[in-house]
């Protein structure tokens, strides 16, 4: 059986993951595509990688049908994706990749992204996509939320730890650097190639990455208590690929083995053995997080290390594998693609 799927904000570098990952998928096919500001072009003038491919017409959103969509993935812009969302038929089936429905509080919302939520009761409805944690939740739901990239690297490196409660809570150092398609394909005068190239710098130092807020739902949900990451990003001259380094206060071994132990049948997690460290380069164009473990000099210390492409198993990858679920498809489907080498 195939499932028809629509994807609007098909211009941007997320929606054009998802095409290319969902062309070779048995299970669905590509009956709209959407990019507002491209309407009218084809796919193959927005992105020539994509031209081999017999795809729709790029169109307005206004101009789907929405009818004989099976479920919908929404690739577009923080604070576009609610308000498109709440005009979309109720019975349909979607998979959100903004920012818009990560946040179950509607205050944590408005502190983190400076305004009201424009469908706080869809916000109440969405599940978090964080597809190895809520597996049963996302198999269930109508509207699935996306994580940010970087929060889903954070969270795979320390999620199995708290529950194990095997490091200190109040000690953990998240260092992240993240390739530049992360911040989207707009026209930034701080992302030009002179801007950025031959050099890498930290941002939104403090507490006021947005991601923070992910983080500090789902730690302190999971540990029953507050919990605050110290968090800072960095960006990097490489088009893909985000490399967590976290600092715990914990015994390597119970660390690693506590890790190995969550991820032991996952698909797509693979914890290195005990001492090796992953690369970007290992898992770039793939849906699979690489982590690994090192004893620092310091006894009781532990330094962790977490690889993903920001634009597959961080987006659009985790949004493929979370509406395979959905549409009660194997969950791997259509991601079991080796990583990108060299």
């Amino acid at each position: 059986m195939s499932h028809k799927i629509a994807i609007l904000g098909a211009s941007g570098y997320t929606g054009a993951e998802l095409v290319r990952l969902i062309a070779t998928h048995p299970g669905l096919e590509i009956a709209a595509l959407a990019a507002n500001s491209k309407a009218g072009q084809d796919m193959a003038q927005v992105f020539p990688h994509l031209r081999h491919l017999d795809l729709p017409v790029l169109v307005t959103i206004d101009e789907i049908d929405f009818a004989d969509i099976d479920l919908c993935f929404c690739a577009l812009p923080h604070k576009t994706s609610q308000e498109v969302i709440s005009a979309l038929p109720r019975d349909l089936k979607i998979v959100d990749l903004s920012a818009d429905f990560r946040l179950r509080d509607p205050a944590a919302y408005e502190r983190w992204y400076g305004n009201p939520h424009a469908a706080p009761e869809l916000q109440k409805e969405a599940v978090y996509g964080l597809t190895e944690f809520y597996r049963d939740e996302i198999r269930a739901a109508r509207l699935v939320a996306g994580t940010g990239c970087n929060a889903a690297t954070g969270q795979y490196l320390l999620r199995p730890l708290i529950s194990a409660g095997v490091i200190d809570l109040d000690e953990i150092i998240l260092d992240l650097k993240c390739g530049v398609s992360g911040a989207g394909r707009s026209l930034k005068e701080n992302l030009l190639h002179a801007e950025l190239s031959e050099g890498y710098h930290a941002y939104a130092l403090g507490s006021t990455h947005r991601h923070l807020g992910e983080f500090d739902q789902e730690f302190t949900a999971l540990a029953g208590r507050e919990v605050k990451v110290q968090f800072t990003p960095h960006l990097i001259p490489a088009n893909r690929g985000i490399l967590a380094t976290g600092y715990v206060h914990g015994d390597a071994a119970k660390v690693h083995a506590a890790l190995a132990a969550a991820y032991a049948g996952e698909p797509f997690i693979e914890v290195l053995p005990l001492g090796e460290a992953p690369s970007t380069r290992h898992v770039r164009g793939s849906n699979f997080c690489h982590i690994g473990v090192v004893a620092d000099r310091r006894e009781g210390r532990t330094i962790l290390v977490g690889a993903l492409d920001n634009l597959t198993k961080g987006s659009s990858g985790q949004a493929l594998q979370n509406a395979n679920l959905m549409l009660d498809i194997q969950e791997t489907e259509g991601l079991m693609m080796a990583p990108v080498f060299p």
